[in-house]
């Protein structure tokens, strides 16, 4: 597995990468791209030429799965992405949580709050009785259960196997003798 993270940056950013990566730097200043995360490993520094944007690193609250080709029709999943790099204006104030509220993609909008399941809020006393309950009726229904099956016992009589016919006998006795044929063998007859 790859180690893979998922960078977030304002557009004026996106763009100085992007000409960093896909043409020569116009100056030395533009050649310089750095990521620097400070001692408690949520917050840091992102550098691009002369000009620090301050990072925060957020878990997304789904995994997200990443894949790549080498042929162009076969996928190779190549890792679990399940934080977010932010990088923010300087002006910007730092999230206060660690989880990212939205996926990477627009239906992902509010995913916590959306498509995952709020733990119910039970109250511990009626779980006790509701648990009590179940315990009682189960235990009720093995008691009647035990007295069916004993009563079922007490009724059953023993059936006697029935005797073989004699006609079935004698026909079994007249037959022994000649091997039987399919109709396949009676076709061969005929070349």
């Amino acid at each position: 597995m790859e180690e893979q993270f998922i960078l977030r940056v304002p557009p004026s950013v996106a763009e100085r990468i992007e000409r960093l990566l896909n043409e020569d730097p116009t100056s030395e200043e533009d050649k310089s791209l750095d990521l620097s995360f400070s001692e408690n490993g949520r917050s840091g520094n992102f550098v691009i030429g002369n000009e620090h944007f301050p990072v925060s690193l957020l878990d997304l609250p789904c995994v997200v799965e990443s894949y790549k080709t080498y042929d162009d029709s076969a996928l190779v999943k190549t890792a679990d992405i399940g934080q977010i790099i932010m990088v923010r204006e300087p002006g910007d104030s730092a999230p206060d949580v660690v989880e990212y509220r939205h996926g990477l993609t627009p239906p992902m909008r509010d995913a916590r709050k959306r498509r995952f399941r709020r733990e119910p809020d039970l109250n511990p006393e009626l779980v006790q009785r509701v648990e009590k309950d179940l315990l009682n009726i189960m235990s009720v229904n093995e008691q009647e259960e035990d007295a069916d099956g004993n009563a079922r016992n007490a009724n059953k009589k023993v059936a006697p196997t029935p005797a073989p016919k004699q006609a079935d006998v004698a026909e079994a006795e007249a037959n022994a003798g000649a091997p039987e044929r399919s109709d396949s063998e009676e076709s061969d007859d005929s070349l």
